[in-house]
């Protein structure tokens, strides 16, 4: 049975046997290929019940979505089951394509197309999606990143290029939604570069720790209002001995942004 945090119980218990020695594993195939042969599931940053609203206020049914590094989530069944039918998810783990293609096999979640695909270099044509989304794929390329006021150039280098080619494949009013621990101050250097024409707006979820649910929107710049939007970087104190941050989110996060700086 599986909780409201998107984890079931048997993924609390395999967690003993995924987490990394070092966060910089999460950058290496090889770690992700044995954690999806082994693992049936698991939600990074929340399960969909936490944000639901917010992605449902931002797709609509009839809305062509890319999902980027679906691992073994279950983002694209619930989408697919609030009327959001034509879905694309990509993953670099031949491993977690397969294994998900078994799982949505025969189960009528035909419009949910899964392919092994570099979301560095998408095999997309440009402006083909409505929505892009990714849910702790990002954070990936951050796990290296050293000071996250001052990352490392090859760092930025790759999220640059991942931004680049979500700008590419997104249509000329699409949305890009990005679900993450990366608080605004690190994400908006990046999402706000001037090669890239869009918004940025966010909201947050979670109890006493909050996720950040960032939405872009192509064709549009920001008018960002600091004095309004700033007030969201007000991060509760945090005891390491709440639900929400035992086991490897907060493992995860820790390798990314510091809270309080």
């Amino acid at each position: 049975m599986e909780r409201d945090d998107g984890k079931t119980s048997d993924d609390r218990t395999r967690k003993k046997d995924t987490i990394p020695s070092s966060a910089t594993d999460y950058l290496n195939p090889r770690y992700w290929d044995e954690r999806f042969s082994e693992e049936e599931h698991y939600e990074w940053f929340k399960g969909y019940s936490h944000f639901r609203h917010l992605v449902l206020q931002r797709v609509v049914p009839g809305s062509s979505v890319l999902e980027l590094g679906c691992g073994n989530s279950q983002l694209c069944d619930n989408m697919f089951e609030d009327g959001i039918a034509d879905i694309t998810c990509i993953d670099l783990s031949a491993t977690a394509v397969e294994r998900m293609r078994k799982r949505l096999s025969g189960k009528g979640y035909e419009g949910i197309k899964v392919l092994e695909a570099d979301m560095l270099d998408l095999p997309f044509p440009d402006e083909q999606y409505d929505v892009v989304i990714e849910k702790g794929t990002m954070d990936v390329l951050l796990v290296d990143s050293g000071d996250p006021w001052n990352p490392h150039p090859t760092t930025v280098s790759k999220v640059m290029q991942m931004l680049r080619e979500v700008h590419r494949v997104l249509k000329s009013d699409g949305v890009f939604i990005s679900i993450t621990f990366g608080q605004p101050h690190f994400r908006r250097p990046l999402f706000e570069s001037p090669e890239l024409s869009w918004s940025v707006e966010w909201s947050t979820f979670g109890d006493s720790f909050h996720y950040f649910f960032y939405t872009l929107k192509k064709g549009q710049r920001s008018a960002t209002n600091d004095v309004v939007q700033d007030k969201k970087l007000e991060v509760p104190s945090i005891s390491l001995f709440h639900e929400e941050l035992e086991g490897e989110d907060y493992l995860f996060r820790t390798n990314i942004d510091d809270v309080d700086s």
